[in-house]
Formats: structure tokens, sequence, C-alpha cells
């Protein structure tokens, strides 16, 4: 199955931990990174408190492990690097989002995929054009290029850089 995931960073090393997100991912049982997408530096987004800049990438990986057990590897990765769930929406040393795998449309309490507002969020979307643009989103089912086109820049944004591994 392939599946899109959504990377970002705010504190400490940034892109740091992006790529050692990375590097985790692919030594997971079960998971091969295909590809990853440049890295945005973003505002921080939907959101009133003062935190610093993001970087977000997307990465495609096809795994075996099923969306719940990707799940879980992503829980793992952020614990390991450092993430603490303290307060929603604040700041963060990685967060790793299931944005979609495949068509699956899953909603129950642990997991929400497609993830809640990734249609609608410029920060997803410009990295995951870079790697899918013509992917169509189940619930939408608009391409990725469409929705990126509905929406303005939302907020500061600058490519960071091309690669991370």
């Amino acid at each position: 199955m392939i599946c899109y995931l959504g990377l970002g960073s705010n504190l400490g090393d940034r892109l740091g931990h992006i790529r050692r997100a990375v590097d985790l991912l692919k030594a997971s049982p079960g998971i091969s990174v295909l590809r990853c997408s440049a890295v945005y530096e973003t505002a921080p987004w939907d959101t009133d408190k003062e935190q610093p800049d993001y970087l977000n990438s997307v990465a495609e990986v096809e795994t075996t492990a099923g969306p719940r057990g990707l799940l879980r590897v992503l829980r793992e990765i952020e614990q390991s690097l450092g993430r603490k769930r303290q307060e929603r929406k604040g700041p963060r040393t990685i967060d790793l989002d299931i944005l979609y795998c495949g068509a699956q449309v899953i909603r129950d309490e642990d997991l929400t995929v497609p993830h809640p507002g990734a249609h609608a969020r410029f920060f997803v979307l410009k990295p995951l054009a870079d790697l899918a643009p013509d992917f169509v989103d189940p619930q939408t089912k608009e391409t990725v290029t469409r929705m990126l086109e509905g929406l303005e820049a939302q907020g500061r944004w600058r490519k960071f850089c091309e690669k991370i591994v």
C-alpha cells in the first residue's frame, strides 16, 4: 500500500529531526521510503501562540504494516526524537502524520485517514504536489494540483532545501 506522510518540525535542529525521522522510517520493518519532497519553511498555521517557523516535507512510503501499524511506527519515531504531546498545536521537535493511504477512508477514535484538513493546508499540499500532483483525495475527489490551486499561499513560506536524504 502506498501512503503519504507529513513530516514537520519547529524546535531544535528542524532539518536534522526530519532527516532522522526519514532514516528511522527506512529502518522500520514493513516500510519502504520511496521518495521525499523538498522541504518548505512555513509560518505556524491555525494557532495564536507565538512559536518558531516549521519545516515541512512529505514522504511517499510503501508499507505492508497497514494504516494502524504505520501509525504505531510513527508514534514510536516521534517519541524517540523527543516529541512531547503537551499542548494541541504547540511547538514540536517532530510531527509525523499519515496524510493518505491510497484511497482508504478511516474514521475511528485513534486514526483518521485522510488526515483532517489535509485538503485545505498549503503546508501539506505544496510538498505533496512535488511527489503526487495527480493523486486524487478520496473524499474531495480532487487532485492535489486542483486543491493547491484552490488555496492562496497561507502565510509566509519558502523552499528550504531540495533534498532531505
